[in-house]
């Protein structure tokens, strides 16, 4: 923690002022601070924002900076599973290498916070999380990183498991993982059962990828809401893609989204461009807390990706047919402040008393930024510099 005079920006792109960071957080904004001593910066008319979240990525995938991987394949998603899950070792994909890499260019786009799911296998047992966990400590004060130990290969179809997510908690990582307990485990009750009663065992919340679609997706749905709700998990639990929510008849979509809200059942929505995606208006509409992350980016599974929250923004405007001024102000706060509350991250915001974690941005105003694809100029986490004109103040390895 630092202090710092951040002079002359725009906060939310309104009217020019000062920010005075003591301690690490946010302690006046005004025009014309005055603070002997302090060291100081201009941000020579940036607008400023809350800074950027990374709400859902994989650091544990990504071939960000290797050779280019030629074996990337189709067909189903358990055949996009089973081909990364063998392929980590023979491509030498190290896991603190390469999340080193994806979380430092995140840093020097603008990011302050990351959630990142990493692989709990029995195939790579803990070793994937070892890697992720040095690089968590290594960008210590730079970026936080919370960890979901997720069990992409599946849970009740593979044996062991369940022991090894245990013991993934009690290793570091911070929150249970669950993916498509219908289609992949063929057991919902079973998967559900077990992650929900691991989250109690360790005080965590949950985080569960479902890409199962229209009315199984949605029964799956109201199995995790029914648990919400009778195991007082009210703010606790998230659930990442959802797609099911943009396949149904409107009444059924509106009457989920108004339990998911009720639940306060977070959603992570990544934009995905060849899936259905729900539609972030209407989840805001709803109340429901909604972050933004760009997934896995160059790995195994695809090509496509860049480790940049604005970049993804745009993805995720372009697939909502967002156009307005006011729906891509909405945009960017989901990748910033909201995108914080969805995540757990309380009070991130640019306000007095609030951690100075700053993002400034080029552009007119918000939804000019929003378009721009232009270096962040400067980015400050608690009060310390960590990136400036698109370059973060560590280098990846």
């Amino acid at each position: 923690m630092s202090d710092l005079l951040l002079r002359n920006i725009r906060p939310m792109g309104g009217k020019p002022a000062d920010i005075l960071i003591r301690e690490g957080r946010i302690a006046r904004i005004a025009p014309g601070i005055e603070a002997p001593g302090v060291a100081t910066e201009d941000g020579a008319g940036a607008l400023a924002i809350p800074g950027l979240v990374e709400a859902h990525t994989h650091l544990d995938k990504t071939t960000w900076g290797m050779p280019w991987y030629e074996g990337r394949r189709g067909g189903s998603l358990q055949d996009l599973i089973d081909n990364e899950r063998n392929a980590r070792i023979p491509l030498g994909l190290d896991v603190h290498r390469q999340s080193m890499r994806h979380a430092v260019a995140l840093i020097a786009n603008g990011a302050t916070h990351i959630r990142s799911h990493v692989d709990i296998d029995t195939d790579h047992g803990l070793t994937l999380l070892e890697g992720k966990l040095r690089t968590r400590e290594a960008l210590r004060g730079l970026i936080d990183i919370q960890i979901v130990a997720f069990p992409q290969s599946g849970l009740m179809v593979r044996p062991g498991t369940l022991e090894l997510l245990d013991a993934a908690m009690a290793e570091g990582a911070d929150i249970v993982g669950g993916l498509d307990p219908s289609s992949m485990d063929r057991d919902p009750k079973g998967q559900l059962d077990a992650i929900f009663a691991l989250a109690g065992k360790h005080g965590a919340p949950i985080d569960i990828h479902l890409h199962e679609p229209g009315e199984l997706g949605a029964f799956t749905m109201e199995l995790i809401l029914e648990r919400t709700q009778a195991l007082g998990m009210q703010g606790r639990v998230g659930v990442s893609h959802a797609f099911h929510l943009a396949m149904l008849p409107e009444g059924r979509t509106a009457a989920l989204m108004e339990r998911i809200a009720a639940l306060d059942v977070a959603i992570y929505s990544t934009g995905h461009p060849s899936a259905a995606i729900p539609s972030l208006k209407a989840m805001r509409a709803a109340g429901i807390r909604v972050g933004i992350g760009c997934d896995g980016i160059r790995d195994t599974w695809g090509p496509w990706g860049e480790p940049d929250m604005m970049h993804r923004a745009r993805v995720v405007g372009m697939k909502n047919g967002l156009r307005r001024d006011d729906e891509l102000e909405m945009l960017l706060d989901t990748a910033s402040g909201a995108g914080a509350a969805a995540i757990g991250v309380a009070g991130h915001a640019l306000s007095e008393g609030a951690m100075a974690d700053i993002t400034l941005l080029a552009g007119e105003t918000l939804a000019h930024a929003v378009v721009l694809d232009e270096p962040r100029p400067l980015v400050i986490k608690g009060g310390r510099i960590t990136a400036r004109a698109g370059r973060a103040v560590v280098d990846a390895p």
